[in-house]
């Protein structure tokens, strides 16, 4: 039994005179990402109109997209230029350690966002003295710290695996084709990374018990300005969430021996590639507070 080192990342499947568009419709979805969320984060710690806990969560939303991006994108995008893309095992352990993560975070953030949306719409008298600063730090560091703890011990077990097999069937090491390749049972090691997406499962509890409340609300505000200005505040999120959830669930949710490869890696684009770019345009675009700060912001550039 030949015990592996590196793998070939089989990346997509189609023709190869394809690898020139693919590669630019990448390049220049990963440089839209990075410039919209830069474009919230800069904004954000220079503009005292929206230093407020919404756009502290929104800052925070921008720093972990641009974490999670840069797990798989910048490899994905040097990979479509070689013919063989080969991948040491401490460089793929390190990229899927990463990836779950800042996907953890992602979905820890939107439960705060929505969270937080919860306190201002129903309770908007009570909000200021709730959603003070400091707990606004300990909500981040308990995302963060929530983040690294619950995929640390799946990722021991994984790091402590052989495997025999060096093909995965991927664009980048995620968890199915790489268990896939083990030499050994990984039985326990899927109910570990199961038991581990619990924040994910409080987190998706948090967000639908948040947005019911959301909805109750907007069905009893009497007038349909009001119930347009909440909704506006809250549809865009609503979309965020409804797709990182739901790609999510598709790929993880199913055993490993049983999952479709071709078409997980089809709906990975939309987590990996779709939710970070969308994110900086659906919350700016639809913010007028937002486009208020870019367009005073293009304004001091284009005078100075």
């Amino acid at each position: 039994m030949t015990i592996v080192n590196e793998f070939i990342l089989l990346g997509f499947s189609f023709f190869p005179h394809l690898i020139i568009p693919v590669f630019c419709l990448i390049l220049v979805a990963y440089i839209f990402t990075m410039l919209g969320n830069f474009l919230i984060i800069f904004l954000v710690l220079i503009d005292s109109r929206i230093q407020r806990p919404m756009y502290f969560f929104l800052c925070n939303l921008a720093v972990i997209d641009l974490c999670f991006v840069n797990t798989t994108i910048p490899n994905l995008l040097r990979n479509l230029t070689r013919e063989k893309n080969i991948i040491s095992l401490s460089c793929c352990l390190t990229q899927l350690y990463f990836f779950f993560v800042a996907g953890t975070a992602e979905f820890l953030i939107l439960a705060v966002m929505s969270f937080d949306r919860y306190l201002a719409i129903c309770y908007p008298l009570h909000y200021p003295a709730v959603m003070t600063q400091r707990l606004c730090i300990w909500l981040i560091i308990a995302v963060w710290l929530g983040s690294f703890l619950t995929n640390s011990i799946s990722f021991y077990l994984v790091m402590n695996l052989k495997f025999c097999l060096s093909e995965i069937d991927h664009f980048f090491c995620d968890i199915g084709p790489l268990l896939m390749n083990s030499c050994t049972s990984t039985a326990n090691i899927e109910k570990c990374i199961v038991a581990s997406s619990s924040p994910m499962i409080i987190s998706f509890l948090v967000t639908v018990i948040s947005y019911i409340n959301i909805i109750i609300a907007i069905i009893k505000v009497n007038t349909s300005g009001g119930k347009q200005r909440i909704f506006t505040t809250c549809s865009s999120h609503a979309v965020v969430v409804t797709l990182a959830y739901g790609s999510c669930i598709f790929l993880y949710s199913q055993p490993t021996h049983n999952q479709e490869f071709d078409l997980n890696k089809r709906v990975s684009i939309v987590n990996t590639m779709v939710v970070p770019l969308i994110n900086p345009f659906i919350y700016t675009l639809r913010n007028k507070n937002f486009k208020e700060c870019v367009h005073d912001a293009i304004l001091k550039v284009i005078k100075d």
